[in-house]
C-alpha cells in the first residue's frame, strides 16, 4: 500500500522562503486495522526488543571540492610595440622611439617623474629605513618554555599514496626511499627531493626514475617532475641561479636541469668519464660563472665539473690514503663537505668511517690529502662543518653523532651517547652554533643542543614508523625537512627556543669547543709520551735479545741437564731436614739422661757425650753442604752453660 500526501500551494507563492512555526500534532493518515490478516498472525515466543534511552544521531559528512591551484609565469621581453611595427627590426624601432621622443606629452611626463624619482634617490641616499641598530646588543629573551616542535606539512612520494593522479606516470608500486633533500635557495618555499632505491639488488624493472620538485603551498602535486635516466641519489640546487639543479645518478652519471626548460636534463654526463658507483654527494663550488661543482662516489673518486661541458671533469682525485694514487686502495666515498668561506679545502666521509681533509690548490695530488679522522665504526652519513666556527665540524655514524675539531687529529672531542638505532644523517643549526640534528633509523628526529645538555637530546620526536634517510633545515632554521625509507618527506617547525640565538650563546660555545680542545690536545700529548716510551721499551727489549750470545746446542742440553738435577737435589735437602731436625732432638734428650750422676766434667766424657758430639758434627756437616748456619737453640745453650758451671 503506498501512501501519498499531497502538498498544495497556490502558484502566487511559488519561490517565497519557507517560514516554519510549531503547531499541534495532526493525524493524516489513520489504517484501521484489517480481521483477515488475524489468521497469519504468528506469535512469536520469545521476543528480544531494546530501548535506547538517548536519542538517535545521525553523523553526516560534506567533502567540498578541492581548489586546484597552478602556479604560471609570463616571461616577459619586451613588448607595448604597435601592431604595424616589428620588434625584430632595428630600423622600424629606432624610429618609433624617435617619434614619441618628441612628443611634448612624453617630454612633460618624463619631467615630472624624474622630479619624484630623484627625491626618492636623495631620501634613500640621506637615510636607510631598514638599518638595524642594535640587531647584535638586543638579543630576544625568550620565555622559559619546554623544546617542541610541529609538523606543517607532510609531503607523500607519489608513487604510493597517490597512484590515481600519477598512474600515468609512474605506476610502480615498489617504494623509493628520498635520499636526499635540497630547498631553493631564494623563497624556501620549494623542495627538491631525489628518490631511488639503495638496496642491493631490489631496483625492479618498470621502477620509476623520476624525481620532484615540490611546492610547499600546493603539496598534492608536484611542481617539476625531473626525468633522469637513472635513478636520482643526490640533487642540489644552484645558490647563485635558482632554475639550475645538479643531480648525481645511481649509475654514476652527472646530470643538470634548468626549470625553465622542463624536466628533461639539459646535458648528461657520458658514462666512460663519469663514475663507476652511484653519486652520493654533488656540491656547487664558489666561482665566477656559477657553472662549477664536484662529486664523489663510492668508487673512490671525487671528479671536479662545468657543466657547461660535461663530456669530461675539469679534475679528479684518487681518496687512497697511503697516497700512492691507487684506484684499487681508495675508499670509497659516502658524503661531501664544503665551506664557501674556505673556497679550497672541502672534507669527505668514506665508507670506512674515515673523514679525509683535502686541499684541492696542492701541486702534487699526494698533497691534496692533507689529513684523516678515524672514529666511527661504520660509514660516516653526514659531515658538516659548523657555520659559525669552520674549523669544528660533525659527523654521524654507526651508533653516535662526534664533534671534531681540525687541531686535534686522533679523536674527537664530544659526542652523543651510543643509540639503540643506527644514526643515518645530520646537521648543524643555521642560527644557534652548540645546536644540531640528527635521525635515526627508528623513524626519530634528535635535537641537540649541548649547552643546554650532552647527555641526552633537548627534543626527541618520533616523526614517522620508517626509517628516517634524509635531513635538511632551512637557512632560517626554523623548518627541518626529514626524507624516510618509504618516500615520506615530513615538514617540522621548531620551537622559538631552538632557533633563536640566545644573548651570549656565542661566547659560550667558543668558551666550550676551545676547552674541549684544549683537553683533548693534553690527552693526545700524553697518549703520544706513553707510546713512544712503549716503543722505547720494545726497542730496548730487542736490543738485548740482538746482543745476547748464540748457544752451542750442547751447551744448552747440559745447562737444561744440570739446572734439572739441581732442582731435584734441592727438593730432596728440604725434605730431609725436618727429619735430621727430629733425629738431633732425640740425640739430646739422651745425651743429658747418660750424663746424670756422673763426673762433674762439662758434657763428661763417657758414650752418651761422644755420640752426642757425633750427631752434632754430622748435623752441622750437612747444614754446611746446603750453605745454611745451624744453631742451637737459645734455650738449650742456657741449659748447657749451668751445667757447666755445676
Amino acid at each position: 500500500m503506498e501512501i501519498v500526501y499531497v502538498y498544495t500551494r497556490k502558484r502566487s507563492q511559488f519561490g517565497r522562503p519557507c517560514s516554519f512555526s510549531d503547531r499541534p500534532a495532526k493525524v493524516n493518515v489513520d489504517i484501521p486495522p484489517d480481521p483477515s490478516m488475524a489468521s497469519s498472525f504468528i506469535l512469536r515466543n520469545p521476543v528480544d526488543s531494546y530501548v535506547q534511552h538517548t536519542s538517535d544521531m545521525s553523523e553526516h559528512e560534506v567533502n567540498t571540492e578541492r581548489v586546484e591551484v597552478e602556479s604560471r609565469g609570463v616571461n616577459h621581453v619586451e613588448g607595448g610595440w604597435p601592431k604595424d611595427i616589428n620588434p625584430q627590426e632595428a630600423e622600424q624601432t629606432i624610429r618609433f622611439r624617435k617619434k614619441v621622443e618628441k612628443d611634448e606629452n612624453y617630454i612633460n611626463t618624463i619631467v615630472h617623474l624624474g622630479t619624484l624619482m630623484e627625491h626618492c634617490v636623495k631620501q634613500n641616499n640621506a637615510i636607510n629605513i631598514y638599518e638595524e641598530y642594535f640587531g647584535e646588543e638586543e638579543m630576544a629573551e625568550m620565555e622559559d618554555e619546554p623544546p617542541s616542535a610541529k609538523t606543517i606539512n607532510v609531503i607523500s612520494k607519489l608513487t604510493s599514496f597517490f597512484d590515481v593522479l600519477l598512474s600515468k606516470r609512474d605506476p610502480n608500486v615498489t617504494k623509493r626511499t628520498a635520499t636526499h633533500l635540497s630547498w631553493h635557495p631564494d623563497t624556501s618555499k620549494k623542495l627538491a627531493v631525489a628518490y631511488s632505491s639503495l638496496e642491493f639488488q631490489q631496483n625492479m624493472k618498470d621502477m620509476s626514475f623520476d624525481s620532484y620538485i615540490w611546492d610547499l603551498e600546493n603539496p598534492n602535486k608536484p611542481e617539476l617532475v625531473l626525468k633522469p635516466s637513472s635513478p636520482l641519489v643526490t640533487l642540489e640546487y644552484n645558490p647563485k641561479d635558482s632554475h639550475l639543479l645538479v643531480g648525481g645518478c645511481y649509475n654514476g652519471q652527472m646530470a643538470y636541469w634548468d626549470t625553465r626548460k622542463g624536466g628533461l636534463p639539459v646535458e648528461v654526463s657520458t658514462v666512460e668519464v663519469s663514475h663507476r658507483d652511484p653519486v652520493y654527494g654533488a656540491i656547487w663550488l664558489q666561482s665566477k660563472t656559477g657553472t662549477e661543482c664536484f662529486s664523489a662516489s663510492t668508487d673512490g673518486q671525487v671528479l671536479w665539473w662545468d657543466i657547461r661541458k660535461l663530456s669530461e671533469p675539469t679534475d679528479s682525485l684518487v681518496l687512497d690514503i697511503t697516497r700512492k694514487g691507487l684506484l684499487e686502495n681508495a675508499l670509497g666515498a659516502v658524503t661531501l663537505e664544503f665551506e664557501p668561506t674556505m673556497p679550497t679545502k672541502f672534507m669527505v666521509g668514506t665508507e670506512q668511517g674515515i673523514v679525509i681533509a683535502c686541499n684541492r690548490k696542492a701541486k702534487t695530488p699526494p698533497e691534496k690529502i692533507t689529513s684523516t679522522y678515524s672514529g666511527h665504526i661504520g660509514p660516516v652519513y653526514a659531515l658538516a662543518r659548523n657555520p659559525f666556527y669552520p674549523k669544528i665540524f660533525l659527523t654521524v655514524g654507526d651508533w653516535t653523532a662526534r664533534i671534531w675539531s681540525e687541531e686535534t687529529k686522533e679523536s674527537s672531542i664530544m659526542w652523543t651517547k651510543y643509540h639503540l638505532s643506527y644514526l643515518t644523517d645530520g646537521c648543524w643549526s643555521t642560527v644557534k652554533p652548540a645546536v644540531f640534528f640528527t635521525t635515526r633509523s627508528d623513524g626519530t628526529l634528535d635535537i641537540w643542543d649541548f649547552l643546554f645538555k650532552q647527555n641526552d637530546p633537548s627534543l626527541s620526536l618520533k616523526v614517522c614508523n620508517e626509517p628516517l634517510s634524509s635531513l635538511r633545515l632551512q637557512d632560517n632554521g626554523c623548518v627541518v625537512a626529514c626524507g624516510s625509507k618509504l618516500g615520506t618527506v615530513t615538514l617540522l617547525e621548531i620551537s622559538s627556543g631552538l632557533c633563536t640565538l640566545q644573548r651570549n650563546e656565542k661566547a659560550l660555545a667558543t668558551a666550550m669547543f676551545e676547552r674541549e680542545t684544549k683537553r683533548e690536545k693534553i690527552l693526545e700529548a700524553r697518549r703520544r709520551e706513553m707510546r713512544l716510551k712503549e716503543r722505547a721499551r720494545s726497542e730496548g727489549q730487542e736490543m738485548e735479545v740482538e746482543e745476547r750470545p748464540v748457544e752451542n746446542p750442547q751447551e744448552v742440553l747440559n745447562r737444561a741437564r744440570r739446572e734439572f738435577f739441581e732442582v731435584i737435589e734441592a727438593e730432596l735437602q728440604r725434605r730431609t731436614r725436618p727429619e735430621t731436625q727430629c733425629l738431633h732432638g732425640k740425640v739430646l734428650g739422651t745425651a743429658r739422661t747418660g750424663n746424670h750422676g756422673r763426673d762433674s766434667l762439662p758434657w763428661g766424657g763417657g758414650q752418651g757425650s761422644s755420640s752426642a758430639f757425633q750427631v752434632k758434627d754430622r748435623v752441622g756437616d750437612e747444614a754446611a753442604a746446603q750453605g745454611e748456619e745451624s744453631q742451637l737453640p737459645k734455650e738449650k745453650e742456657e741449659e748447657e752453660e749451668e751445667k757447666d758451671a755445676a
